[in-house]
């Protein structure tokens, strides 16, 4: 199965933002979209969600169009993590992530006794279960993305799309949830995820596509795609490249 983009043209509806995307999540892969800031990439994630419509081109999803697929279906299929936000109601943490259930359930279902232990296993996965009773409001800010992305395990997904999902989270829980990215795609998902930090992406994903002004520029395994070359081109900077005497590299800016 794959989550794939071709010939993507999109943005809004007085904006195009982006154009001759094409693109394919794998199952059983990390795939990382790299770019500067105003490049395109939440509005690229938006778009293979189905959230807003293609300009031009097209979104499959196992050789299907997604715009045939249901809504209730697509969230079985496709969950999404997106930038930690501050929330309006006061939901406790166990709450927000039994939400994911929501696609499992009936259209006036209640959850049930299964529904409830994976919300409770999502939150034990993360090392959150402390927060379990927690008003989602009155978190930390990396709290609250950590209980987002518990929410998205709870869908029970094909695919997982992230955008930033260690922007807010200190160093610590930054490589906890890189780490579970990795754990998910070893279990048969396809997970796709934004990131700002080359260093990061060259450690997690097994593939990058690097996305500039709306296009892609390359695609491909990360260690021959990530280059201190093709990062100088991709932000118009410096890039001081360091290589350890094991043959691993690090990027600086320059």
């Amino acid at each position: 199965m794959n989550l794939a983009a071709r010939d993507l043209s999109y943005g809004y509806r007085a904006r195009t933002i982006g154009r001759d995307v094409t693109i394919a999540l794998n199952g059983g892969e990390t795939l990382a979209l790299l770019g500067p800031n105003g490049g395109g990439k939440t509005t690229l994630l938006k778009t293979m969600l189905g959230l807003l419509p293609p300009q031009a081109g097209s979104i499959m999803l196992d050789q299907r169009p997604l715009a045939s697929i249901s809504v209730a279906e697509r969230a079985r299929l496709i969950a999404y993590v997106p930038q930690s936000h501050a929330g309006t109601f006061a939901f406790t943490a166990f709450e927000i992530v039994l939400m994911g259930r929501t696609a499992h359930m009936g259209l006036l279902g209640a959850p049930s006794v299964k529904d409830r232990a994976v919300a409770r296993a999502m939150l034990e996965r993360l090392g959150i279960a402390h927060l379990a009773t927690q008003p989602y409001t009155m978190i930390s800010g990396g709290e609250r993305q950590l209980v987002l992305v518990a929410r998205a395990l709870a869908q029970e997904p094909r695919f997982i799309i992230l955008d930033e999902p260690t922007a807010s989270l200190d160093f610590g829980n930054q490589g906890k949830v890189m780490r579970q990215i990795r754990t998910l795609t070893g279990e048969g998902l396809g997970v796709l995820f934004t990131s700002h930090d080359p260093n990061q992406v060259l450690r997690y994903a097994d593939r990058v596509a690097l996305l500039g002004e709306g296009r892609i520029l390359t695609v491909g395994r990360t260690r021959d795609v990530l280059t201190g070359s093709a990062l100088a081109g991709l932000y118009k900077a410096g890039v001081e490249v360091l290589t350890a005497a094991d043959g691993r590299v690090a990027f600086l800016p320059g």
